[in-house]
């Protein structure tokens, strides 16, 4: 199947983008997607939609105050979105300014440190290498200090005192993304009480999800892409619940796109996963045979973006195709601050 980026546009009117959360994190709407059958419900109707013996897997990353506006020696704005703190002093970012900043070029952010440039990073230079170079503290202390909560591009408003609590899921433990995995961000601990109550499992793994996750396919043929990397974590306790799940003939549900990556990225043939950390780029195109996740739990996508290629894998294209036409035309809310999706595997409808 040989697809291109065209393949995964949809026309979507402006005003259905979420720029503000529902006013419960459960008051979302869920559109349960079984190839081309297609329900309305609520988010909070998701107890009735799954069994005792399932297990939701939780990608428990806290979003971290990654953006920044400085200037340079010379003068000249910058604004920095770090993409990934390597260590205490080494971080890799997105730099917008008027002209690249080149290598030796020093940057003062906040009005509080300096950093400096030291190259290009990432698989095609998209990213800059930073250094610090002020001891005041350390990259970490310094971005909950001084830096801004990174709300993705399309939505409009500065992040709020809101944003501070609903741009993170309930369950964030692990510091270290610039992007909430969103589809955890419709769980309550009163959803997650209620799951539990009835025989639904939980496990958890950390994936930080860089700025990359916004980056635009550039290429016509999606197999010319290439994915930026982000590293993950599944420890040992969420391997052995995912293969108990497997042996108790139970269902392993992914709760986002991020868990999904992870746990493919980490999958055996067998459907069970290896425990540790590590680093992947895979990239999810239809054709794309599963091997550990069931079913689904996400938000409804941007237009040619490689995460809507990724439920078209998992759900079917023409189901997505049609899924999404519906969302559309019934006025969901699209994105992160948006209403979810539950979809089942194209082979398993």
């Amino acid at each position: 199947m040989s697809l291109t980026v065209g393949d995964f546009d949809f026309p979507l009117p402006s005003e259905l983008i979420a720029q503000h959360p529902a006013a419960e994190r459960t008051g979302s709407r869920l559109l349960h997607v079984r190839g081309r059958q297609l329900a309305d419900r609520r988010f909070a109707d998701l107890p009735s939609l799954l069994r005792a013996g399932d297990l939701l897997v939780f990608n428990d990353t806290r979003v971290i105050k990654a953006r920044f506006f400085g200037v340079k020696e010379t003068g000249g704005l910058v604004e920095v979105m770090l993409e990934r703190i390597a260590d205490a002093t080494h971080a890799v970012a997105q730099i917008r300014a008027s002209k690249s900043p080149k290598p030796g070029t020093r940057l003062t952010l906040a009005e509080a440190f300096d950093v400096i440039v030291t190259g290009r990073a990432g698989a095609s230079g998209e990213f800059f290498a930073l250094e610090l170079v002020d001891r005041a503290g350390d990259l970490w202390q310094l971005a909950e200090q001084h830096g801004r909560l990174p709300l993705p591009p399309y939505i409009e408003h500065p992040a709020e005192g809101a944003d501070e609590t609903r741009y993170q899921t309930v369950y964030a433990r692990a510091p270290g993304a610039v992007a909430a995995p969103t589809a955890g961000l419709h769980f309550d601990d009163a959803l997650l009480a209620t799951l539990r109550d009835i025989g639904v499992g939980t496990a958890f793994l950390t994936l930080h999800v860089g700025a990359g996750t916004y980056q635009p396919v550039r290429v016509e043929k999606i197999a010319d892409h290439k994915m930026h990397s982000e590293r993950f974590e599944i420890p040992a306790a969420t391997a052995e619940a995912i293969a108990a799940t497997r042996a108790a003939g139970g269902r392993v549900i992914a709760v986002g796109t991020t868990s999904l990556r992870a746990l493919e990225s980490a999958g055996n043939d067998d459907g069970t996963v290896r425990a540790g950390g590590a680093e992947t780029d895979i990239f999810i195109t239809p054709g794309y045979r599963f091997k550990v996740v069931d079913r689904l739990i996400t938000n409804f996508h941007l237009p040619k973006s490689t995460l809507l290629m990724l439920v078209s894998a998992f759900a079917g294209v023409d189901a997505i195709r049609a899924a999404y036409a519906h969302a559309v035309a019934e006025r969901y809310r699209f994105f992160s601050y948006g209403d979810a999706m539950l979809l089942e595997k194209s082979d398993a409808v």
